[in-house]
């Protein structure tokens, strides 16, 4: 038994996941080149491997010939005569080759073959174990900075954070812990190319999977997500359970869950909001913190008019328009917000069937148009959710009033 080449085909397996019959074949390879190299060619030679025990014998078919013309190829009745009486003319010999006589240059041949093959096995192992991260989450450790992009460790493979999937503003520090967004995975002659992000939507995605197992084990459903990273991100989830609350499963206890996102997320805001399958209950949902009068959604030309209380309007916007276009991406409509003023101007409310009644201060709806609602009342009953609020990094309408409160309402 060979066992000092059974333990390092062993190691290899282990340590860099090369089968033990790939590095049997390439042995093979090698012993073959090694025969060619010394005696110029290997067209008869055959070499047998024992899996078990990695034994292994190099052998020499020669035909028995009458008259010898080639040496490599052929043996004379007589010799063949001296190794086995049973041998005749016509007959195969197998001839065992001494592969300590090999000369040096043979040997290194047969040496650069063996690691030629454990760097492209090596290489197509490591390409076949991150394909299948592709579009997935991934720990890593900052490098150094090429230029403007950044390396990252992965393990066992480095991955390049490209300038343009970074978050305008993060700066990091080498040996920096920092999670990304595995987005393509390229086979290459010096190994896998990896590329990564930190702005993309779905690292939210992955980090909500991480973190929440309702969503994780599919109870809790993503349905869409809407990101301008570094900023904020809003996400509409949906519960496949009717005793478990989405918003609150991803919230957490105290925010524990969300708060945890927003921390490796570097303090980007998060709205989590309720998915409906009513286009304008969802558009309602989507323009939160803000609250609605009413929305109007034509599901066909996907296009939504919302209007909204005058003290509201500047809320619903968002500051240079995020809380709208957030909402637009979210829901995939065009929405077209009015302030309550404007839409008595510009009669939206008799277009939409909404009769106003100014005593009462109610919106009522007509049946002919299912998907007006009134949402608006000068008081909200007591079972109006508010959205989520932490007191430490995510009080939503305090920091709206304070970036809107000077803020000139558009026309």
């Amino acid at each position: 038994m060979n066992k000092e080449l059974l333990e390092a085909l062993d190691i290899l397996e282990k340590e860099k996941n090369i089968s033990k019959e790939t590095m049997l074949e390439a042995i093979e390879n090698s012993l073959i080149t090694a025969c060619k190299n010394h005696f110029g060619k290997a067209d008869n030679i055959k070499v047998n491997i024992n899996p078990e025990t990695c034994d292994f014998a190099v052998l020499a078919e020669k035909e028995v010939a009458e008259e010898v013309e080639d040496p490599l190829l052929q043996i004379s009745l007589a010799e063949a005569k001296m190794m086995a009486p049973r041998y005749e003319l016509g007959d195969v010999v197998q001839i065992p080759i001494e592969s300590k006589s090999f000369g040096r240059i043979a040997i290194q041949n047969a040496k650069n073959v063996i690691l030629q093959k454990i760097r492209e096995e090596e290489r197509k192992s490591l390409y076949k174990d991150w394909y299948t991260k592709e579009k997935d989450i991934v720990p890593g450790v900052v490098q150094r900075y090429l230029g403007r992009n950044v390396s990252i460790n992965l393990g066992k493979a480095d991955a390049v954070l490209n300038e343009s999937e970074q978050v305008k503003g993060e700066i990091f520090q080498p040996t920096e812990r920092i999670k990304v967004y595995v987005l393509e995975v390229k086979d290459t002659p010096k190994g896998p190319r990896i590329s990564v992000s930190r702005t993309h939507p779905d690292l939210v995605k992955r980090l909500f999977e991480l973190e929440v197992a309702e969503v994780k084990d599919g109870t809790v459903e993503i349905k869409s997500i809407a990101r301008e990273a570094g900023s904020r991100t809003k996400i509409a989830v949906k519960s496949n359970d009717p005793n478990v609350d989405p918003v609150g499963a991803c919230v957490g206890l105290n925010g524990s869950r969300v708060n945890s996102i927003v921390s490796e997320l570097r303090g980007e805001k998060i709205d989590i909001i309720n998915w409906d399958d009513q286009p304008a209950y969802l558009i309602e949902n989507a323009l939160s913190p803000a609250k609605v009068i009413c929305v109007v959604a034509d599901e066909e030309a996907r296009e939504a008019q919302v209007i909204v209380p005058d003290n509201q309007l500047s809320l619903a916007i968002g500051k240079e328009g995020q809380n709208a276009r957030l909402a637009a991406k979210l829901t995939g409509f065009k929405i077209d917000i009015k302030s309550e003023t404007q839409a008595r101007e510009l009669g939206l409310f008799e277009e939409m069937g909404i009769a106003y009644q100014t005593e009462e201060g109610i919106f009522e709806t007509y049946e002919d148009y299912p998907d007006t609602y009134n949402t608006y009342q000068e008081e909200y009953s007591e079972g109006y959710e508010e959205p989520y609020q932490d007191d430490d990094q995510n009080d939503y309408q305090d920091s709206y009033d304070n970036d809107y409160q000077d803020e000139t309402i558009p026309e």
